[in-house]
């Protein structure tokens, strides 16, 4: 249940009140019986506990595994593919180099 922030309109004093969603508001202060009016507040902050919540912690062995084996093969080819791009950069002449604008 969430705590509801409450200021009086007539004495200004702030209190609190733990109350369900679907109950009433309050409408008068207990103080002074003046009307009052809910403030909106920041809520509760998150707490997450644990090493972290990832969308491959709840995944299955085999499927944990078989990402492994493709992201080792995916590092492999892009270094491959990496290699051939900086051999064709070598051997191009670069045009500002050339003096050609």
């Amino acid at each position: 249940m969430p705590t509801y922030e409450y200021e009086c309109q007539k004495c200004r004093w702030h209190f609190e009140k733990f109350q369900s969603m679907t109950a009433e508001p309050v409408k008068r202060c207990p103080k002074c019986r003046g009307k009052v009016k809910r403030l909106i507040g920041t809520g509760a902050g998150i707490i997450f506990k644990g090493s972290g919540f990832y969308e491959t912690d709840y995944r299955s062995e085999s499927y944990k595994k078989a990402a492994k084996e493709e992201s080792g093969k995916s590092v492999a080819e892009t270094g491959k593919s990496n290699e051939k791009k900086d051999k064709k950069k070598e051997t191009t002449p670069d045009k500002k180099a050339a003096g050609v604008c």
